[in-house]
């Protein structure tokens, strides 16, 4: 069995042989353990200290794309060397390497498909009460979206198996985190947590430069994934509540109609009928949208299936 370490990188050459020098290179386990790292566009040494230290696969963007972009592609670089394990780790050191052996034991264990490690957000000091607070605000709207129990969303040090990685597929340029975990929960893939440690921080989060930006851009995702996966349970939903106004500005003006006063009431049948209106078509969107998600689902089993057979293992 072999398992690859991969670590996304954007000019990290101040960090990165901090984590590499505390990754392991023998599991119990597992056969073969190998390292890669994502150049998603360095303008420094990055490469060259990779490849000082024995990194033995280096992926290289021409340009930064993003660490969702940076994640999917280590993915497939981790399946082209027939990787049966990916561990996903970051280049500043932030997870302790020496949690790795807890973090694949679900799936040597056959118990996981993913595995989300989770940090001790209560006791990260660096983390400010406020953030604290919005990971675990976030991490809860991502429970309740993909129907998993995970307790750390926004981590990145997690552990897929080959076939997992074969199915996931990112939209989103941003990050992959809470993507990755919904459509898991949402494909019924076993998402599984443990608990991890964390190192001293070594630079500020290049992700969360503001926490109303990282809140705002982690609703949006959370919303456009669960508006691909559950279309028509998200369009019904707001068409539900315009069908309600609709009604109860009906029932209004039929109160003061039937009491001989309509003439003066006649905005509620305006707003009757635009609530009306625009509830149907929501609900017009939602169908649209659970045909689309169908041939989505068949996309995607097509994907698995080029998948499968681009990556088979000789």
């Amino acid at each position: 069995m072999k398992l690859v370490i991969q670590i996304p990188c954007f000019n990290e050459s101040a960090t990165l042989a901090i984590a590499l020098a505390a990754l392991p290179r023998m599991l119990e386990g597992i056969d073969t353990v190998e390292w890669l790292i994502v150049d998603d566009g360095s303008r420094d040494g990055t490469v060259e200290v990779a490849r000082r230290l024995g990194v033995h696969h280096i992926v290289r963007h021409t340009a930064n794309r993003g660490l969702a972009q940076a994640f999917m592609t280590g993915i497939d670089a981790c399946l082209k060397v027939h990787a049966d394990v990916i561990v996903n780790t970051d280049a500043d050191n932030q997870y302790q390497a020496d949690d790795i052996p807890a973090l694949i034991a679900p799936i040597l264990a056959g118990e996981a498909d993913i595995v989300i490690g989770a940090r001790p957000i209560g006791d990260t000091t660096h983390f400010s009460w406020m953030k604290k607070k919005l990971e675990q605000l976030g991490s809860w709207a991502v429970r309740m979206a993909s129907q998993t129990e995970v307790m750390d969303a926004p981590s990145g040090f997690r552990a897929i198996t080959r076939e997992a990685a074969m199915r996931l597929n990112v939209f989103n340029a941003y990050t992959y985190t809470l993507e990755t975990i919904i459509q898991a929960g949402q494909s019924n893939m076993r998402v599984a947590n443990v608990p991890i440690r964390t190192n001293p921080d070594l630079r500020p989060s290049r992700l969360v430069r503001s926490i109303p930006a990282y809140v705002g851009r982690s609703v949006l995702t959370i919303l456009r994934v669960f508006v691909i996966y559950k279309p028509l349970k998200f369009f019904a939903f707001f068409g539900t509540v315009f069908l309600l106004v609709g009604l109860a500005a009906g029932a209004r003006y039929l109160w003061f109609f039937f009491e001989g006063n309509g003439a003066g009431h006649v905005q509620s049948v305006i707003l009757c009928a635009l609530a009306v209106i625009v509830g149907l078509l929501f609900f017009l969107m939602g169908i649209i949208g659970d045909l689309i998600a169908t041939n989505r689902k068949l996309l995607e089993r097509i994907h698995l299936r080029v998948q499968r057979l681009e990556h088979r293992q000789e």
